[in-house]
């Protein structure tokens, strides 16, 4: 009913709108593309797209609009909502008193979905306007083996792009191939911008583009290691799902027909390293921390946000809680994660200019209390393999070595091997999504009748469970998730010592 009662999202009907909701202010038909953008999603929605469309707005970066390009077949979606919509969106930031923060993005000018039309991606790419290239693949999209971190060329996208003569399916595949195209034409190369949430983001896409491009041409790696800029970043803002009563509430609340809006949280931060040899948009002018080096807010972020989010799920669900919200309205739970945050994480960081450690912990615990976002618990257990390696065990390491708290990392790791058994304290059944569900469920399996088991496991924690320290305090936390419960195991470590 909704939908045949409001207005359609058009660049045609945008004025209807401009009463109560945000629009663009600024000529969208003088916005060039000088980004390609890969992975149009959520993220990239209420995140590049709308630093940009802030630029624009104050009358700077018309030329810095964005290209989409979709290479998997579920991206056809995207194309044809964005294709009808003239690529406007609604950005639906969400308080948590409630309040609603909409406004129209139009920094996306063109989609192109590339299994339709693969030359007209690479025209796009080989043009001298287009001066970025960014990416939002997930984790997963930059092809790397979990284990060894090598390149996977065995990957059949990869292995079909790597056929000579073949039209690129892959991002690799056009990335390179539009890279080869520019160098043989004698125009500059675009930089390659990583937004997603990995350590060492534009590291990781030099490694992985370059690895392609060896296979591809030697010579041609060469080139890309040296000529082509990857800088890296740090993203952050909590952009949950789109669901229907979102789509429904725009429509009532505010008369847009929207088939695809992006709900937000209110916070959102991007340290950018300034490395652009070809140029790029003045982002500093729209909040983004454009600084000569990213690591210190990245690990920041990383053991502070991301670990905390490990800290709160497993126990969280065990507990029988659903949302991020409900866990970070349980005074245990809050006790338990600024312990975590100021006498585990916070210790292992250096400096981090601009930032006072202590406001940006509250900010957290204020974040994971939105109960407007809805974030749920499953998706913060999700893929733990992934996360706990690279969030938690460096701080757990850290604190070894200097004889640091290790309390609280051992907790949430015993948390995990307790969550992986598969089932709640409720009974019941838990859906353990990981790479690695099956062995992670046989290792948690056993360990009723082996503590140890699910610590040692090399591929995750090293020789972790050779450390005499370590080890007894992960055996005590799980006895006590065994024994107690995991409530209760986190008041006892927030009365302890």
């Amino acid at each position: 009913m909704y939908m045949t009662q409001a207005t359609p999202l058009t660049s045609s009907t945008l004025e209807q709108f401009a009463a109560q909701v945000p629009v663009p202010g600024y000529d969208r038909a003088a916005v060039s593309v000088g980004i390609v953008h890969f992975g149009v999603g959520g993220f990239h929605r209420a995140h590049e797209a709308m630093y940009l469309d802030r630029l624009m707005n104050q009358g700077e970066a018309l030329d810095w609009g964005i290209c989409g390009v979709g290479v998997l077949a579920g991206d056809k979606r995207m194309e044809e909502v964005l294709s009808s919509q003239d690529g406007l969106y609604t950005l639906i930031a969400k308080h948590p008193d409630g309040t609603l923060e909409p406004r129209v993005i139009g920094s996306i000018v063109r989609y192109l979905f590339a299994p339709e039309d693969p030359e007209a991606v690479l025209d796009v790419l080989t043009d001298e306007r287009t001066k970025i290239v960014s990416l939002t693949v997930t984790e997963g999209g930059y092809n790397f083996n979990p284990v060894t971190g090598e390149f996977d060329e065995t990957n059949p996208g990869v292995a079909a792009d790597l056929a000579p003569g073949a039209l690129p399916s892959t991002v690799f595949g056009f990335v390179v191939e539009a890279l080869r195209r520019r160098r043989a034409s004698g125009t500059a190369p675009f930089a390659v911008m990583s937004c997603d949430n990995i350590q060492g983001n534009g590291a990781v896409a030099r490694s992985m583009f370059s690895a392609f491009a060896d296979l591809k041409d030697t010579e041609l790696g060469k080139w890309l290691r040296t000529e082509v800029a990857f800088p890296n970043s740090m993203v952050d803002r909590i952009t949950p799902v789109t669901a229907e009563h979102d789509r429904a509430l725009l429509a009532e609340r505010y008369g847009i027909n929207d088939q695809w809006p992006v709900v937000c949280e209110p916070f959102t931060q991007w340290v950018l390293e300034d490395h652009f040899p070809g140029g790029r948009p003045r982002w500093e002018d729209a909040g983004v921390q454009v600084v000569t080096d990213v690591e210190p807010y990245e690990l920041m972020k990383l053991r502070l946000l991301n670990a905390s989010h490990q800290a709160m799920c497993y126990s969280g669900y065990l507990t029988g809680y659903r949302y991020a919200h409900e866990v970070a309205a349980d005074p245990v739970f809050v006790e338990f994660l600024l312990r975590y945050m100021r006498t585990e994480a916070s210790p292992t960081l250096a400096e981090v200019p601009g930032v006072d450690l202590a406001a940006y912990q509250q900010t957290l615990l204020e974040r994971f209390a939105n109960p407007e976002v809805r974030d749920t618990v499953a998706r913060l257990c999700a893929e733990s393999s992934d996360r706990i390696p690279k969030w938690l065990v460096p701080v757990i390491r850290a604190n070894l070595a200097t004889g640091g708290d290790i309390a609280c990392s051992a907790t949430v790791v015993a948390s995990w091997a307790r969550y992986a058994e598969g089932v709640d304290e409720q009974g019941g059944d838990i859906v353990i999504v990981d790479r690695l569900r099956d062995e992670l469920m046989d290792l948690a399996r056993k360990q009723r009748s082996r503590p140890l088991a699910f610590l040692e496991n090399p591929e995750l924690f090293g020789d972790l469970a050779a450390d005499e320290r370590f080890a007894a305090a992960y055996l005590d936390a799980l006895a006590s998730f065994h024994e107690v419960g995991a409530r209760r195991t986190l008041e006892k470590i927030n009365t302890a010592g």
